[in-house]
């Protein structure tokens, strides 16, 4: 290695930072002032010393000049022991502190060579001592800033040492020889010093701002975890979070909290019609037009995607709860202006006032129940939990938990309702019908059990325990006479329920009389998996049929992608064929399209000649409802299929008074 090197190493200088630079003026408040203290003493003692040899200019006047701006210094830097510098600031103090330090180097040198022509070879000897400690106590005290410590270094001791030498004194230049040494081997331990001074200035720099980084992303973590990007407010975490809280401390307070729960009527139509990012303009003017109704004792945050949520704190009366509720949905009926075009949405509100015996989760609960109360039948309106709710739910649970208790095979039974061809004046199928009777509830309406099962997960069996009636009752029902088992959403995407039923169908033999029916809705969610669940029905000689045609999210592309043999219009375009024109014309061009395409085309819920008449005059062929019977049970059925072959010749009439 160089010498070069190794006096580059020891004396470059560290580079220069604001974090340096506080921190060398920071640790100067605390050094410089000792420094001075200490330059003080040296200069008052040398004054002293020298006071009857030397004249008063060099022991009285100049030493009261040095000791002055020592003593002024001292107190400028000790006042400023426990200030914060700007980055100014303390850059500033720093260059007038090497510059100071140059003068008074020179000050104290010059002074002292001044009086070496006066006293004796000891007081000579003291100026040389003066000169060191002067010396070395600067450094030492100047040992954070290198330039200032070499600054005061060389200028006390290279005068004086030039002088020294040409005074021809050996003793005084052996001294002065030593004192050079000493103040160029604590120079390199002050280099060194310095440089690692900045190094951990520079690692405690880069420390803090690890850690202000670290500090950052833990709060946009934070953030993230209890905030909502697109209106602010606190999220779903954050909601049941401060519910507990809340609720928790209103039991210790003894009074009520309430809780809200809002969900944008349609939204879904809202995204598709005016696209997500205006959708997403809407769901944030939604959270500010909520707050702007909201006391700050309210905590308001977004639950889901279209839901908002709301903890109302008390106290209140029970006439204030559902008043501000409508407050709030009032202002959702105001337009949302978007650009190039205004909107109409409203929100649909349920609330509920918490209870002594009240969880978190209960009264969540309580509001959810009442927000799908307010969708269901009042619609952009607010509805508060009360007990006509609670009995809800009782029986809500209680059917649950019998649906969920049930011996399917022995509970459900099947009604059959005929579909009739008017092109063959004849019955051709039956539509067959699942009916629930428990042995504790009663009968309960398929209304009621089949949306149930459908969130419960349980259709699949009850679908498998129809199918395995209806399956059960083709031996004794006349061929080629055909039966239709309604299939839901979740068979239809399952590939496991498909399975099964194809077992069933498989196992029953050949050849295979079941037809079923689909619904639009249950094959929205993935129109791939749809198709191949009806292909692999199709494959065991199963026949297909779209219900409910017209209603829901209807497309002709369902039509075009699936293998539909027959086409069911729903009963509400029959129930206004007679009245409605616009009704006419849809079942008109339905049975149009039936007709070019090669499928069936079957009307549900006729019930009146009137109707018939008019759908025979459109086109229309196959008929079901109750002018044709009612839902009825097997020996029903097997009895209408003997009288109908006994006056096959005549069309069948209204007949309100089939068994059922």
């Amino acid at each position: 290695m160089s010498l070069r090197t190794i006096l580059g190493r020891y004396f470059a200088a560290p580079p220069d930072t604001s974090e340096l630079a506080q921190s060398q003026a920071h640790a100067f408040t605390r050094q410089v002032p000792v420094m001075y203290a200490t330059v003080l003493t040296n200069v008052l003692i040398l004054s002293a010393t020298h006071f009857h040899v030397a004249p008063p200019l060099l022991t009285l006047y100049l030493p009261m000049m040095l000791a002055a701006t020592c003593l002024a210094r001292l107190v400028m830097w000790w006042s400023k022991r426990d200030h914060s510098f700007t980055d100014t600031e303390a850059s500033s103090m720093l260059r007038s502190m090497v510059l100071m330090a140059t003068i008074l180097g020179f000050g104290f040198s010059g002074w002292a060579i001044s009086l070496y022509p006066y006293g004796d070879g000891f007081q000579q000897a003291q100026i040389a001592f003066f000169i060191a400690v002067t010396t070395i106590g600067c450094m030492f005290c100047l040992i954070h800033l290198r330039p200032a410590a070499v600054a005061a270094a060389a200028s006390i001791i290279v005068p004086f040492s030039i002088y020294i030498l040409l005074s021809g004194n050996g003793v005084l230049i052996a001294m002065t020889i030593n004192l050079i040494v000493v103040v160029v081997a604590l120079m390199s331990i002050l280099f060194r010093y310095n440089s690692n001074f900045a190094e951990l200035v520079a690692s405690r720099a880069e420390m803090a701002e690890n850690q202000a980084e670290t500090q950052r992303l833990s709060d946009a973590n934070h953030r993230l975890a209890n905030r909502d990007d697109l209106t602010d407010l606190p999220n779903r975490r954050s909601f049941e979070r401060q519910l507990n809280a809340m609720l928790a401390q209103a039991h210790l307070d003894g009074r009520e909290i309430a809780v809200a729960r809002l969900d944008v009527d349609s939204f879904k139509a809202v995204n598709e019609i005016f696209g997500h990012a205006n959708g997403n303009r809407v769901l944030a003017e939604i959270g500010l037009r909520i707050l702007s109704h909201c006391s700050t004792a309210t905590f308001v945050a977004r639950t889901g995607g279209d839901q908002f949520g709301l903890i109302i704190d008390g106290p209140f009366s029970d006439q204030q709860v559902p008043r501000w509720g409508e407050q709030i949905c009032a202002a959702m009926r105001q337009p949302f202006v978007l650009p190039g075009s205004n909107l109409r949405a409203s929100v649909s509100m349920g609330l509920a006032i918490s209870r002594d015996d009240d969880t978190p989760e209960t009264l969540y609960d309580r509001a959810d129940y009442a927000s799908t109360v307010a969708k269901r039948g009042y619609r952009g309106a607010a509805v508060l939990f009360d007990e006509r709710h609670a009995d809800e739910i009782s029986k809500v649970r209680s059917m649950e938990h019998a649906l969920h208790t049930a011996d399917l095979d022995a509970e459900i039974y099947i009604l059959f309702q005929p579909q009739f061809d008017i092109a063959f004046n004849r019955t051709t199928g039956y539509e067959v019908l699942a009916r629930w009777r428990s042995p504790t509830l009663g009968e309960v309406s398929p209304g009621e059990f089949i949306p149930m099962a459908e969130r419960s997960g349980m259709i699949s069996k009850i679908t498998q325990t129809v199918l395995k009636k209806a399956l059960a009752v083709l031996d004794e029902l006349p061929a080629p006479m055909r039966l239709s088992v309604n299939l839901s959403a979740h068979d239809i995407g399952s590939a496991t329920a498909i399975e099964g039923i194809a077992a069933l169908v498989g196992a029953a033999g050949t050849p295979c009389r079941i037809d079923f029916e689909i619904t639009e809705t249950s094959i929205m969610r993935d129109l791939q998996q749809a198709n191949a669940a009806l292909v692999s029905l199709l494959a065991l000689g199963s026949r297909i049929a779209l219900d409910d045609f017209g209603t829901g999210h209807s497309s002709l592309t369902y039509i075009q992608n699936l293998p539909l043999d027959r086409i069911k219009v729903d009963r509400s375009f029959v129930a206004e064929v007679t009245s409605n024109p616009t009704s006419r014309a849809i079942i008109k061009t339905t049975v149009d399209l039936c007709r070019n395409l090669g499928i069936t085309c079957v009307f549900e819920g006729i019930e009146t000649e009137e109707q018939l008449e008019a759908l025979l005059g459109l086109g229309g062929t196959v008929m079901q409802g109750y002018l044709f019977g009612r839902p009825m049970s097997k020996t029903a059925m097997l009895e209408h299929c003997a009288r109908e072959r006994l006056g096959a010749n005549e069309m069948p009439r209204l007949n309100l008074h089939a068994t059922s």
